[in-house]
């Protein structure tokens, strides 16, 4: 039998809604915000293509790999102790990242920076799912929520683009600090504690195994496409990462607490929101990378002017994300999240038509229906995401639900610059040629947000079961609620 959540004040809600959203937005932009400062980080710090893609990949990896356990000890030690230490670890290494002296100090810097934005990230639903009982008030916040995860990526380019012409780059880092400063004293003041009264152990060979697989998986694709696919580099990287990622499959299928439970794919609700998880951030979020340079290294626009191209699209969302809250109740899930993927895939198709001398308002048609779709996609993923687990276990599902966006973000940004030559990709290079490569990573990542929605379509499908997922206190078998569609 499931707790239910204890009554709290309008103030506590309120609150620990905000904290969440500031928090994630923060946590959305410090991937966003990057993008039209490469340039820039380029000829500062004299970084090479794989360096630079590193300062994106190096983030999304550490935070793709470190959330599981993230989740799971956030559930056992307490999520708003967590969220604390997260908050405190994740401001240190933005003021790192700010002070970074060369490329690769910044790469690490940006990694330590991924593994309390991890924490971050596991612990934003379970604080929400811990205050917000389940129903139209949930269902807002969770609109909120959602419509902060798309925004704040889709403004991130302008945010970026203000501070890096108005101040420096570095400046993208360093207003994390007194965000996270004001962040922090509204978490200590206001938030309450929640935590799993059955906790999972840690898993700490799992979580060895899944982030060498991953990082050997991406610095083979960045490696392979910079020095060539059969130098000796690439080859062993990618042995290493489908040896480590064959360990970490065995290894959870014989743990007692593994941190990714197998049974949980047995759930075709949750595993099919995972999969549309992935394939919308290996799409539209990871090709913001190469549309943004292309804004900047091609059309030569300024960050700021770059960033501004986003801006009907970041509007667009937000609307968009706002309304799901009243959607979500009439329109069926599985029609929500397939036809949000499918727009994503039409959008990026119309993308397309970008050429070395478009005019700088070329994407924006695709951008706009590309992004209004995210805008659907985000909180209806979120309320599958804490409806397919209990409230005692929401810590460890959050966790498997950012992973899998995290780690689409970090393949994607690797798999789609392969169809970009790697000297188009900085300062100075053939504009031809990164027009023919952002044409064929724009279709390859329609391609993935296609395969997305016909997950969904499948998965997603009406049909009542129970099946072991995270359990609860007195039981390890809960009733899944019927996926409308």
């Amino acid at each position: 039998m499931t707790t239910p959540i204890p009554a709290r004040s309008t103030a506590t809600k309120r609150i620990t809604l905000l904290v969440v959203c500031v928090t994630t937005a923060m946590l959305m932009l410090d991937i966003a915000v990057v993008n039209t400062a490469l340039p820039s980080i380029a000829v500062d710090l004299d970084a090479g293509v794989s360096s630079l893609q590193w300062v994106i990949d190096a983030y999304t990896l550490a935070l793709a790999t470190a959330v599981l356990g993230a989740g799971s000890w956030a559930d056992r030690r307490g999520r708003r102790r967590a969220f604390v230490v997260g908050l405190v670890w994740f401001t240190g290494a933005s003021l790192l990242c700010a002070l970074a002296p060369t490329i690769w100090f910044l790469d690490l810097a940006r990694a330590v920076q991924g593994i309390g934005g991890a924490v971050l990230f596991a612990c934003s639903l379970a604080l929400l799912a811990d205050v917000f009982d389940r129903g139209p008030a949930r269902a807002s916040a969770l609109a909120a929520y959602g419509a902060t995860i798309g925004g704040a990526f889709a403004v991130g380019p302008l945010v970026g683009g203000l501070l890096t012409e108005l101040l420096d780059w570095r400046a993208i880092f360093f207003v994390n600090v007194p965000i996270g400063l004001v962040t922090l004293l509204l978490t200590l003041r206001w938030v309450p504690e929640s935590r799993d009264p059955r906790p999972r152990a840690a898993d700490v060979p799992g979580q060895l195994l899944a982030a060498a697989g991953l990082a050997a998986f991406v610095f083979a694709v960045l490696r392979g496409h910079e020095i060539g696919w059969s130098d000796a580099q690439p080859v062993i990287a990618f042995v290493l990462a489908v040896g480590a990622l064959v360990a970490f499959v065995a290894h959870e299928m014989r743990t007692a607490d593994p941190m990714l439970p197998p049974h949980l794919l047995a759930n075709r609700a949750f595993a099919g929101a995972q999969v549309a998880a992935f394939a919308i951030s290996a799409s539209l979020f990871a090709v913001f990378v190469y549309t943004t340079l292309y804004l900047q290294n091609v059309l030569l626009l300024s960050p700021v002017q770059a960033g501004l191209v986003y801006l009907p699209a970041t509007v667009a969302m937000f609307v968009v994300a706002g309304a799901t809250a009243k959607l979500d109740r009439v329109v069926p899930t599985r029609v929500s999240l397939s036809c949000s993927l499918a727009l994503v895939a039409v959008g990026l198709l119309m993308m397309t038509v970008a050429e070395a001398d478009s005019s700088k308002y070329v994407l924006l048609p695709g951008l706009v229906v590309a992004c209004a779709a995210a805008g659907v996609f985000n909180p209806v993923m979120s309320g599958i995401v804490l409806g397919e687990s209990t409230a005692a276990h929401s810590g460890l599902a959050a966790g498997i639900n950012d992973a899998f966006r995290q780690t689409g973000i970090a393949v994607g940004v690797a798999v789609l610059g392969v169809f970009l030559p790697a000297e188009s990709l900085l300062p100075g290079g053939s504009p031809q040629d990164f027009v023919s490569g952002l044409q064929g990573a724009l279709v390859a990542a329609a391609f993935v947000a296609a395969l997305g929605t016909v997950v969904c379509a499948v998965c997603l499908r009406p049909r009542p079961q129970t099946a072991p997922v995270f359990g609860d206190a007195e039981s390890d078998t809960v009733e899944f609620p019927a996926v409308t569609g």
